[in-house]
């Protein structure tokens, strides 16, 4: 009896640490558990580091999109990346009518594809140390990875640091990033 509760209580505990192990894969953002099963927005709406983003994607209309199969990989402004933009910059580009301007700047944080940290890496480094990418909204992002440290580099020069990279999504990858990534105006 002693040796069936044994093992019980190591199975118990093996599951659990497997349970743990498959739940860490995704990291947190936000202060939110962020799941592979669900998509982009779904996620998105959970972080309380992003809820400038989300106001931003329901103001663009770009909800839907980011729902659809994908796939994506989002570079993930956080609510302190918005925050160091201008004053009332923000403001003014949630307004109707920005609606085009708000829209160009989305899109231009989303590539049409999956690329997890490696990928960028392995790509970086089959370039070169530097690769060139168009996004969903025709900028075009330099993404660099040295050390383990991913950057990605908009059209006018600005450098955002990924903070929290591969968060795995049922239709892409979001990348938290921690500066506005602008397209040349």
């Amino acid at each position: 009896m002693r040796k069936f509760a044994t093992l019980l209580l190591a199975g118990t505990v093996a599951v659990s640490a497997l349970a743990t192990f498959a739940y860490a894969q995704n990291p947190m953002v936000g202060g939110a558990a962020m799941y592979a099963t669900r998509n982009i927005v779904e996620n998105a709406v959970n972080s309380k580091d992003h809820t400038t983003l989300v106001a931003a994607v329901k103001a663009g209309g770009l909800v839907d999109t980011l729902q659809s199969a994908g796939p994506f990989t989002v570079f993930a402004p956080t609510n302190e990346a918005f925050a160091a933009l201008p004053a009332g910059t923000v403001d003014t580009l949630l307004k109707p009518e920005n609606k085009d301007k708000l829209v160009k700047i989305l899109t231009c944080h989303v590539i049409g594809a999956k690329a997890m940290a490696a990928d960028v890496a392995k790509m970086a480094m089959d370039d070169g140390g530097a690769h060139k990418v168009k996004t969903v909204g025709g900028c075009e992002l330099t993404l660099k990875a040295d050390g383990g440290k991913v950057t990605a580099t908009d059209e006018n020069g600005n450098v955002a640091n990924v903070t929290v990279a591969d968060v795995e999504q049922s239709n892409g990858v979001i990348h938290v990033i921690d500066k506005v990534l602008l397209p040349k105006m």
